[in-house]
C-alpha cells in the first residue's frame, strides 16, 4: 500500500491518481482518502468502472478525461457534486447517460463531454457542425436545466429558454455499430434494395402477389415485335 499511496498527488482535500493504467478505482484511494476528498483526477488511465467512488462521499469536484468509459457508466449518487469532467471516453448514448446524473448527481453544475461520439463537436466528427453542436446543447440542458457551464462554454439564458421551449426534439441520435444483432443474437445484415414488398424480398419465404392491372399493353409500338415472326406467336 505504501507503494501505491506513493504515486497519489494529495494537495489538501484534492487527490490526483492520474496515468497509472488502472481498470479500475484501486481500493486504497477510497479507504484513504474517501472520507475526506473534495476533488479527485483520474485522468489518462483505462478505467472501464466507476464503481470505487461509493467510498468517496463527500466529492464535488471529478475528472475522468481520457478512459475507456462507455454507455454501461454507472456512478453512486454523489449529492455534493458539482462538476463533472468525462472528455475523452467512450460514450455514444448521451440521452441514458443525462437520466443517469440527473438522478445521482443533484447538484451538478459543470458538465463536459468533449472527445466523446455522444457530443457532436467538429474536433471528433468533422462531419458535424455548429448548428449539430447547438441542438446537442439544447438536448442537455433540458435534460439537466440546472448547469451553468456545458463542455467549454457557459450556459446563456437564451440557450435555457431555447432548451425548455424545444429542447426535448433536439436528441442525438446514438451512432450505429456496424455490425448489430438481431434478438436471437446473430448478426443481421440488411437486404438489397428491392422494390418489391418486405415479405416478397426472402425467397425463403416468399409469397405471390396476385392484383388486378391498371393499364392493358398491345404491343403495337414495340422495337421487339420486328424480330416476332407470325409463326412464333
Amino acid at each position: 500500500m505504501a507503494n501505491n499511496e506513493s504515486l497519489v498527488a494529495l494537495n489538501g482535500t484534492q487527490i490526483s491518481y492520474i496515468g497509472h493504467d488502472c481498470k479500475e478505482i484501486p481500493e486504497f484511494l477510497g479507504e484513504t482518502y474517501g472520507q475526506f476528498a473534495r476533488r479527485l483526477d483520474l485522468s489518462f488511465n483505462q478505467l472501464r468502472s466507476l464503481a470505487g467512488l461509493k467510498m468517496f462521499t463527500e466529492l464535488e469536484e471529478l475528472i475522468v478525461d481520457n478512459n475507456l468509459l462507455g454507455n454501461d457508466l454507472q456512478l453512486p449518487r454523489l449529492p455534493n457534486l458539482h462538476t463533472l469532467t468525462l472528455n475523452k471516453n467512450h460514450l455514444t448514448d448521451i440521452e441514458a447517460l443525462l437520466e443517469h446524473l440527473a438522478d445521482v448527481t443533484p447538484s451538478l453544475e459543470y458538465l463536459s463531454l468533449l472527445g466523446n461520439e455522444a457530443c457532436p463537436n467538429q474536433l471528433v466528427s468533422p462531419d458535424k457542425d455548429e448548428d449539430d453542436y447547438q441542438r446537442y446543447r439544447y438536448f442537455v440542458l433540458y435534460k439537466l436545466p440546472q448547469l451553468k457551464f456545458l463542455d467549454t462554454r457557459k450556459v446563456t439564458k437564451r440557450e435555457v429558454m431555447e432548451a425548455q421551449e424545444r429542447g426535448a426534439f433536439m436528441k442525438v441520435v446514438k451512432p450505429k455499430p456496424e455490425a448489430s444483432l438481431n434478438e436471437a443474437g446473430s448478426e443481421s445484415h440488411p437486404l438489397p434494395y428491392s422494390p418489391l414488398p418486405q415479405g416478397s424480398r426472402d425467397p425463403m419465404t416468399h409469397k405471390g402477389a396476385f392484383a388486378k392491372c391498371r393499364y392493358i399493353y398491345y404491343g403495337k409500338h414495340s422495337e421487339g415485335n420486328r424480330f416476332i415472326r407470325n409463326d412464333q406467336l
